[in-house]
């Protein structure tokens, strides 16, 4: 069965990522032109959609990315969805996992532990929570009156919305907001923070492997 790869910058090596999906993709588009562009150290080797309708499979065909449909309806449960999930991602050998706009829970193995991590477009652990995303996020921000909001990343468990907190980007709420005015400002922040904290985790994965390198 084919591990991660090292996460160090060896011989041209670039580490790998595997992208989740359900729905339009904008944040996997704006992975893949950063790292066309040089601005993210790192490949993606596999975007994964839970539905075969998301529109972010036009958008991986469009940056030649290898993809998959794993769509959710077609399994029993959550466990044996994430088990097809992660044998995917195990294939291809990703050193990082990255749930970008994907709506479904996963059961994480341990072998992928502390190597999964999701966005959600709130400040944790503010709304977040099963049924919690897209714009029923921003609605339940202005129906509580929230002077500020913005996105979290964060290390993902087998709860939605759940871990360790990566880093957060925050906004003022407007007076006069609607929720797809609010959306539009929480995503400008979502495009710098996705790519900042992949940054951050694989810097960290590489330091951690140095650091236990046999002298």
């Amino acid at each position: 069965m084919p591990q991660a790869r090292s996460s160090q910058t060896v011989a041209g090596y670039r580490p790998s990522i595997g992208v989740l999906i359900s729905g339009s993709g904008r944040s996997l588009e704006n992975l893949a032109q950063r790292i066309r562009d040089d601005r993210l150290g790192c490949e993606i080797a596999l975007v994964i959609s839970s539905s075969p309708k998301a529109g972010g499979i036009s958008r991986a065909r469009r940056f030649n990315l290898p993809f998959v449909i794993i769509d959710r309806s077609l399994y029993a449960d959550d466990a044996a969805f994430s088990r097809a999930v992660f044998d995917a991602l195990r294939r291809v050998g990703v050193d990082l996992v990255v749930m970008a706009g994907f709506l479904k829970l996963l059961v994480i193995p341990d072998d992928f532990a502390g190597r999964v991590i999701n966005i959600h477009p709130a400040l944790l652990p503010r709304h977040g929570g099963k049924g919690m995303y897209g714009h029923r996020v921003h609605e339940a921000v202005l129906q509580c009156g929230d002077a500020e909001s913005g996105c979290t990343v964060h290390f993902a468990d087998n709860e939605y919305d759940h871990g360790p907190v990566i880093l957060c980007r925050s906004c003022p709420v407007q007076p006069g907001d609607t929720a797809e005015t609010l959306a539009a400002r929480v995503f400008e922040l979502e495009l710098e923070a996705l790519p900042e904290a992949i940054a951050k985790v694989l810097a960290e994965r590489a330091a951690r492997e140095r650091r236990d390198e046999p002298r």
